[in-house]
């Protein structure tokens, strides 16, 4: 997989509040049909019926407790403003449309990504947000790096992350300087 598709599940991690659907209109009766639920169930082909009965069953067959995050979920994507959630949209159809070995990557990466502690999440996201906000030129190399550094095996990794470790806080000031001064 790519640095790049590495990056693109990164942003998704950090953008996907749940999924992009509506379940209820928000001036609907609490615990009523939806306004309009009707109308727009009688305007469906009886393929796009099935397909959504099939989904209802799938959706009750999750433990509540999974039914309620989701939900939750769902609320949050809705409070969220109309160009944020076109973007998650956007998103999510490119998820959508990559080779399922790709997906498979990705959600392996969330999984991962769920795993950190909060603290490592938003260190992250930090430096997604340096690596997508740095000059082309820039970002490009940095990408290039993160590919290299895929294509190691783990005991290479393993390796370099143990001569990281061993190196003085000032070797490594001396080394991150001398990367910063690389940079066109």
């Amino acid at each position: 997989m790519s640095a790049r598709l590495a990056l693109l599940g990164l942003a998704l991690a950090t953008a996907l509040t749940g999924a992009p659907a509506r379940a209820q209109e928000p001036d609907s009766p609490p615990g009523g049909p939806p306004t309009g639920a009707r109308e727009r169930w009688e305007r469906l082909s009886p393929e796009e019926r099935q397909a959504l009965r099939e989904r209802w069953r799938a959706f009750q067959a999750i433990p509540p407790d999974e039914q309620a995050e989701m939900r939750r979920r769902l609320e949050r994507f809705r409070a969220l403003p109309p160009e944020r959630q076109e973007e998650i949209r956007r998103n999510f159809q490119t998820f959508r449309d990559l080779p399922e070995r790709d997906r498979a990557e990705i959600l392996r990466l969330f999984a991962r990504y769920r795993e950190m502690s909060p603290e490592r999440r938003s260190e992250l996201r930090a430096v997604l947000r340096d690596v997508l906000g740095s000059e082309p030129g820039e970002r490009r190399r940095r990408l290039d790096n993160l590919e290299r550094w895929r294509e190691l095996t783990p005991e290479e990794r393993d390796r370099l992350r143990q001569r990281w470790r061993e190196l003085s806080p000032e070797q490594r000031r001396r080394i991150m300087e001398r990367q910063r001064d690389r940079r066109p």
